[in-house]
């Protein structure tokens, strides 16, 4: 696991020495446990290895079997390791040492191109097939590790990140508008509907999902995993669903904990995040290890402006569960000093494109930060959880009950929810009406939507048509996701490949730049299918939103964390508070953007005009969800990308 390149000429001649020589180069930058390469005639292959598995330690990457004729090169770690040796039939003395590579190359000699349905995990690899004479690869479902490439007449080549494609002299650096377009017309946190493209011209990635081949100087891609709803899972008792989802999320957990150094979690005050500790410490404890947890809180000299349903500050409710969990060496970081403005050219190195998450981008680095400092191999989230283990949103399930008239069943959850939340019975029916007929919600109502504007010039968007092309994809003229219900959206999220882009590219480049894995279970590929086979009752019933993972953690989690349902953590809200150093220069670098050509060329100015008026008044914490803010400095940060071409 680490870094990969690989360089795959078609005229059968060997690829330059300088070239591979400044591929390798330029992984330098990253921590490294072992640097190797191979190749063989027109082939080359390279890996700038991390060893956070104890598998990996000692392996040998790129790895060639002479028996099978096949080469390997990978960023991966495999979860589904004992169902694929008992199907490969691997012997049991070899089990224990075999790295997930060579895990991988059995795998594609049994099952050939189909192999990668059979792999569960965060991967991404190469395989060059001698007796095919063919390369082919994969990135698992969601795109957990990013997998680049460039193809011209003469040659295929690939690398996990972006830089090392420029040391070649025949890849030419230039902005791709397609992609800028896309990135400025969206309002939401999505980059672009096109899976396949990045913010260079002569760069583009192996989709989520997807294997790829490559013959005789052509290109062929598979998607090899589709998320959809298939047989609903039926049991005979609500405990027998709570046993059936700790069985499965128990596996999940445990094959994320394969590390021979430290293990850490993020931890907020929430259920996710809860969750997975819950669980890892379980395993943990019997095993007489530490879990260290990470948890963000924001500077002392915050005033916390949120209203009271909101909590900026989660230490307490994170005490809670570090107390009641125990076996945890808990980490509250502030993070001092650190802000979104003045570590910009940073995180833009590091993602090497532009990024939308500007609130909470100097915490998200701080942890990895944190983390390596404390020897940290794996580092557990929840992030997928409000998809998978912990959904189920009340309102928008009764508004489902409303539009099928089931009455009975919605008195019978609304009087139900009303004790446990607060209010009258029958308060929230204007809610949910506005919920279930979203169209005449829209029509009577007499106040207007507020969205985040569009930052792009509408000529550069007509054309590059966008707009035509985002309306394929579900995005309306405004910009936004134009999903009329959270159950839509959630169906986007798995069928489709390109809202898992900005997240995971994030992950996957902060791990290699600190040496350490961040990993899911809550998006585990067997937790996803199970929880989307599951009846909808389970996630909401008795007036209990999120009503599985509440119930599937009694005695993991304290109650006052479990069954919660009156407030919710917010991080990030203290990111304008934090700039308030640097307001000077954030609005003086504001008016040098707007006077630059270029920038009018990609961005519609009046926008940019009208949110500048905001800089002129003193600078406002309690503004951080404004739009006008968080537009400006995303414009900034198209700005520093865009002037990196220069």
């Amino acid at each position: 696991m680490g870094a990969i390149v690989g360089i795959y000429n078609f005229n059968k001649e060997p690829s330059s020495q300088v070239h591979r020589n400044g591929m390798m180069n330029a992984l330098q930058k990253f921590p490294a446990d072992d640097v190797q390469t191979w190749d063989q005639d027109n082939i080359f292959l390279g890996c700038h290895a991390q060893w956070i598995t104890p598998e990996s330690v000692g392996e040998k990457l790129p790895y060639y079997d002479p028996e099978r004729n096949l080469a390997i090169t990978a960023d991966a770690i495999i979860d589904n390791r004992q169902e694929l040796f008992d199907a490969l039939g691997v012997s049991k003395t070899l089990r224990l040492k075999m790295p997930d590579s060579k895990l991988i190359l059995l795998a594609y000699h049994k099952w050939g191109e189909e192999s990668p349905k059979h792999l569960i995990g965060d991967f991404a690899f190469m395989i060059w097939d001698e007796r095919e004479q063919k390369l082919f690869g994969a990135r698992d479902f969601s795109g957990s590790r990013t997998l680049y490439y460039f193809k011209d007449t003469h040659r295929f080549i690939f690398s996990t990140i972006i830089h090392p494609f420029f040391t070649l002299p025949y890849i030419e650096k230039k902005l791709d508008e397609q992609w800028l377009a896309e990135y400025l017309t969206i309002s939401g946190m999505i980059d672009s509907v096109d899976a396949v493209l990045t913010p260079y011209k002569t760069i583009q990635q192996i989709p989520p999902s997807h294997s790829i081949t490559i013959r005789q100087g052509e290109i062929y891609f598979h998607k090899y995993c589709s998320l959809k709803p298939g047989k609903q899972i039926k049991y005979k008792s609500n405990q027998d669903y709570v046993e059936a989802f700790q069985e499965v999320f128990q596996k999940a957990v445990d094959s994320r904990l394969r590390t021979h150094r430290n293990i850490g979690a993020q931890l907020s005050g929430g259920l996710d995040s809860g969750a997975v500790v819950g669980f890892a410490s379980n395993t943990l404890q019997r095993e007489n290890k530490l879990l260290h947890t990470f948890s963000y809180i924001p500077p002392k000299d915050f005033e916390d402006f949120t209203p009271k349903q909101l909590i900026a500050d989660e230490s307490p409710n994170i005490n809670l569960t570090v107390k009641h969990v125990g076996g945890i060496i808990p980490h509250y970081l502030d993070f001092e000093g650190k802000d979104s403005y003045s570590e910009m050219d940073e995180f833009l190195e590091a993602m090497e494109m532009p990024y939308k998450f500007v609130e909470n981008s100097f915490w998200l680095k701080g942890m990895f930060e944190k983390a390596h400092q404390e020897n940290i191999g794996v580092l557990l989230n929840g992030d997928r959880g409000n998809f998978t283990i912990s959904w189920g949103s009340a309102l928008d399930y009764y508004a489902t009950l409303l539009k099928k008239m089931k009455w009975l069943r919605l008195t019978h959850e609304l009087h139900n929810y009303s004790q446990k939340v607060g209010g009258a019975r029958f308060g929230r029916l204007p809610s949910i009406a506005k919920i279930a007929f979203p169209t005449i919600s829209k029509l009577l109502s007499s106040e207007p939507s507020i969205r985040f504007p569009m930052l792009v010039n509408p000529e550069f968007e007509k054309k590059n048509g966008v707009l035509q092309k985002l309306t394929g994809h579900g995005i309306d003229d405004t910009g936004w996701l134009k999903a009329s219900t959270i159950y839509e959206e959630r169906r986007s999220l798995f069928e489709d490949m390109f809202p898992w882009s900005t997240g995971n590219t994030l992950t996957a480049k902060l791990s290699l730049r600190y040496s350490l894995w961040k990993r899911d279970p809550t998006n585990d590929l067997r937790v996803v299918q199970f929880c989307l086979a599951l009846p909808e009752e389970q996630f909401i019933q008795s007036g209990v939103d999120r009503s599985l993972v509440r119930r599937s953690t009694e005695k993991l989690l304290p109650d006052e964390i479990r069954l919660n349902q009156k407030t919710r953590g917010v991080q990030g809200v203290d990111w304008v508070h934090r700039m308030i150093p640097h307001w000077e220069c954030f609005a003086e670098e504001v008016q040098e953007l707007s006077k630059d050509p270029e920038m009018q060329k990609y961005i519609n100015m009046d926008v940019i005009k009208k949110a500048s008026l905001k800089l002129k008044e003193k600078p406002n914490p309690a503004f951080a969800t404004n739009a006008d803010y968080r537009l400006l400095m995303r414009s900034l940060i198209v700005y520093r990308h865009i002037k990196s071409f220069h």
